[in-house]
């Protein structure tokens, strides 16, 4: 199989669209683009399936593009609404024969995902399920193959991770490489480091955190973002984590045409 294929599981900010009591046109907006859950990404690469980040809908996204495969988790940070679903993996443990499910973040990262689902490490009732997981904590890039597989190889998927500036605690990005065609994903970023910009130099897409207009403490605006695309230099890009006051039409019509807005289910092949 030679698919490189992304699939938007979600693309809003932490509050989501609708935003809960907003009365607001793009929280009343019959566009379906401007519905939003929180943001997380499907991967899949030839034979290998990963998601990056589980927000607290995750359950509902995997019933809703019927996922079925899932080798590896990848995680940019630990706020809530990048690793609420995380306890929903337990039942792609079932369908995939018991295994444990690595994941892969940086230390920091690894470090409170342990103290929020710190159950997941204690002995088990016969006859409960906890999530079944390999915690891996990743400073260098590293390559994910299928679970099924023995062992990785020089076709399997390599995911490099890079720094990104997003307020308080360490917030990584991701690029990844399969078979010439590459990604990278920033979906939590107030600013790149010199290092990461040019560790994305190259890849064929590029997906960047465009929160809003007005400029915000943690998180890009969209005008930021468009000036940090342009420095990475990626012929196709896709604004993502956006929030109520962004509607997608009328910023779609203002945008370059080598960037786009990301929308829930939107699928981009490599």
């Amino acid at each position: 199989m030679n698919s490189f294929e992304l699939l938007f599981l979600g693309t809003g900010t932490s509050t989501g669209v609708p935003m809960i009591g907003c009365d607001c046109p793009v929280c009343r907006s019959k566009d379906p683009r401007n519905r939003r859950r929180r943001s997380g990404l499907y991967v899949r690469a030839g034979e290998t399936c990963v998601v990056i980040d589980t927000p607290p809908e995750f359950r509902e996204q995997a019933l809703e593009h019927d996922l079925r495969q899932l080798d590896a988790l990848l995680f940019t940070h630990a706020h809530a609404d990048h690793v609420f679903g995380l306890d929903d993996i337990r039942r792609f443990n079932t369908i995939q024969d018991g295994h444990a499910i690595p994941v892969y973040a940086a230390t920091e990262t690894i470090v409170e995902l342990q103290r929020i689902f710190s159950y997941m490490t204690k002995p088990c009732q016969k006859g409960l399920f906890r999530p079944k997981v390999s915690m891996q904590p990743v400073e260098a890039p590293f390559r994910v193959a299928p679970l099924k597989a023995a062992h990785a190889g020089p076709d399997d998927l390599e995911v490099v991770p890079f720094e990104v500036a997003h307020g308080d605690g360490r917030t990584q990005g991701f690029r990844l490489n399969w078979r010439g065609r590459s990604f990278g994903y920033a979906p939590d970023c107030q600013s790149l480091p010199a290092a990461s910009v040019s560790l994305l130099h190259g890849v064929n897409l590029m997906i960047l955190d465009a929160l809003r207009y007005r400029p915000h403490p943690t998180h890009l605006n969209v005008e930021e973002s468009l000036a940090v695309l342009s420095r990475i230099g990626a012929p196709r890009a896709l604004l993502t984590h956006l929030c109520h006051d962004i509607d997608h039409a009328q910023l779609s019509a203002q945008l370059p045409p080598w960037v786009q807005l990301s929308y829930d289910g939107l699928r981009v092949q490599l």
